[in-house]
């Protein structure tokens, strides 16, 4: 609850950290979107943010105005236009950018390609050189190939940390533990689900067989299940008849990777959470896996775990799709100016 997390907050003081997430600056970059809008409203409804700012190219002073009524301790700022982008930026310790266009029926998240790979690589850009120690969470899709875009933007700058840099494919996650919770009558707040590999298609392996508390489904069941995981989100562009991608659950699982994030850097020992990182798990460099997180960002990769036969077969069928999207991400950053 509310009151419960404002007592970790004082405690996490008592305990002298060097950052209480009491004191966590904030930045939504893309903050008047689907997803921002949501995503601002619940990171301002938390006791671990005291400063939020929000940035956007249209609409940050209303949206900023309107939060700012909430009756929560988070200062809330709006910024508007390349030329307060930097003062947004400057002293965050997390920075999630929302930023870009959703799909449409029919669309796969590559084809958002050419619109977001410039968005994305403009706002790390802005981050790289104005709050390049901050952690940066990247929800805009094509994730497979916005983290490798991102993390070639850092190296650009000398300030690449691959331990800062996250995909956030949370949402995959969320939608494991609901979508099994609904088959087994659990509550599913209570089933927790590794889901590795990218965020797009085939390379989203949602493994089952690691999931607490353990459940089991015939082949035939477990096949269905996985396939709707894996293309939950066209199930909600194709619901939405045309009006965008899924925007709430988003910002809800944003939200709860943002939180996690904080606790993290606040002391809480154990925090653990999936993103799509730099990795030497597999023969891909970036790959999603769960990650024990820290003051610093990433404290470990916890790697693959056990895999069961069918889940072996996901991981070797997501390589070439996983290594085309790392490789388009980086050959944009290249000849991004």
């Amino acid at each position: 609850t509310l009151s419960q997390l404002c007592l970790c907050c004082s405690r996490a003081g008592e305990r002298g950290t060097a950052k209480t997430p009491n004191h966590a600056k904030v930045a939504v970059l893309g903050a008047s979107g689907g997803i921002g809008q949501p995503l601002s409203l619940l990171l301002k409804n938390s006791p671990l943010v005291s400063k939020l700012s929000l940035y956007d190219i249209a609409h940050t002073p209303g949206v900023a105005a309107d939060l700012s009524h909430i009756e929560t301790k988070a200062s809330v700022k709006g910024y508007m236009g390349p030329e307060q982008l930097p003062e947004c930026l400057k002293g965050c310790d997390v920075v999630v950018i929302p930023a870009g266009v959703p799909r449409k029926p029919g669309m796969t998240r590559d084809d958002l390609f050419n619109t977001n790979a410039s968005i994305v690589a403009s706002l790390t850009t802005a981050c790289a050189k104005h709050c390049p120690e901050a952690m940066i969470c990247i929800i805009s899709n094509p994730v497979n190939s916005t983290i490798p875009i991102t993390s070639e933007v850092f190296k650009k700058h000398g300030v690449y940390n691959p331990n800062k840099i996250f995909g956030v494919t949370t949402l995959d996650i969320v939608r494991a533990n609901t979508f099994v919770a609904e088959l087994k009558g659990l509550d599913p707040a209570r089933v927790a689900v590794p889901v590795i590999g990218g965020h797009a298609g085939k390379t989203i392996i949602p493994l089952i067989s690691q999931c607490t508390p353990k459940v089991e489904f015939p082949q035939d069941q477990l096949e269905k299940l996985t396939a709707r995981i894996q293309e939950a989100g066209t199930e909600v562009v194709q619901a939405k008849a045309g009006a965008g991608s899924a925007t709430l659950s988003m910002a809800y699982a944003g939200a709860r990777f943002a939180f996690s994030l904080l606790e993290a850097m606040s002391g809480k020992q154990g925090v653990v959470e999936c993103a799509f990182v730099r990795s030497d798990v597999t023969e891909v460099p970036y790959f999603s896996t769960p990650l024990q997180l820290g003051k610093k960002g990433i404290e470990k990769n916890l790697g693959l775990g056990k895999l069961s036969p069918f889940e072996e077969k996901m991981v070797a069928a997501a390589m070439s799709e996983l290594k085309g999207s790392i490789k388009k991400g980086e050959e944009f950053a290249k000849n991004f100016k």
